[in-house]
């Protein structure tokens, strides 16, 4: 394979669930990409709070400057510092996975309950270990962030571009969420990686993504619709399992930027 592999876009998505922020390069650490979904809102029953019941939680768009990070939803904002945290441990739980989380602090969770009509707190993901997650598949335990599963989602330009030639209304990579948008050459062959390098990186792929009701939330406006879930289940519905783009893990800590090579 040659050089037509290379780094698209970056993405992390601090707050689980809210909107992205699409970077030149990011630090990819063990647990995901560095600030990549370290915190979430959890409702009263220390569970996760997501946009598959909450849809406007996409119209939350989070910016990180030094060391705060700024939320605004329509057009009011909040900040909270990066390492602001109460002392005091929450078992919660993503998906499975028991995982010990930090309130923010009373003013933040505050904010997001009034905005979002529910009660929820703003919980924080400290330490490595925090959570853990198994892989069933390759029998090995991970650290992760709160993100659903795996650390890293790769997803291949190719992949959206084929998806797109058979809707009628196109919808844009944001959709799926992804951390890493490649320049591929065929639509889903990011599914047949196994180990690859992108810049100081080593990655290894774990398994194709499985999607679920959130990609049909669209992104600009915070609405459900029928696409692109309907259209991908006719042929990407594997095991019961509708695919798209690919659960990776990073082997080592370093900077991948836009622009990188993928060296296989």
């Amino acid at each position: 394979m040659s050089a037509v592999y290379s780094v698209k876009e970056i993405y992390i998505y601090p707050i689980k669930s809210l909107a992205g922020i699409s970077l030149n390069s990011a630090l990819a650490e063990e647990m995901g990409f560095e600030n990549d979904r370290r915190w979430m809102l959890i409702g009263n029953d220390n569970v996760h709070v997501t946009q598959r019941e909450y849809p406007l939680m996409s119209q939350f768009y989070p910016e990180i400057s030094e060391d705060k990070i700024k939320i605004t939803f329509e057009g009011q904002t909040h900040e909270f510092l990066i390492n602001e945290y109460l002392e005091k441990a929450i078992d919660s739980n993503v998906w499975e996975d028991k995982s010990e989380v930090f309130e923010v602090n009373a003013q933040t969770s505050k904010w997001f309950s009034e905005r979002l009509g529910i009660d929820c707190k703003l919980v924080k993901i400290v330490k490595a270990g925090g959570r853990k997650h198994e892989s069933s598949r390759l029998k090995e335990t991970f650290n992760v962030s709160l993100a659903d599963g795996y650390p890293y989602l790769l997803i291949g330009s190719k992949s959206l571009d084929f998806l797109n030639e058979k809707l009628d209304e196109k919808i844009t990579i944001k959709r799926f969420r992804p951390n890493i948008v490649l320049s591929s050459q065929n639509a889903h062959e990011e599914d047949d990686f196994t180990t690859f390098k992108i810049g100081e990186v080593q990655f290894k792929n774990i398994k194709p993504c499985g999607r679920c009701i959130m990609v049909n939330n669209d992104p600009e406006r915070g609405v459900i619709k029928k696409e692109p879930l309907k259209t991908l289940s006719k042929y990407r519905n594997v095991n019961n399992s509708v695919l798209f783009g690919t659960n990776i893990v990073s082997l080592n800590s370093g900077f991948i930027s836009v622009g990188d090579e993928v060296v296989f």
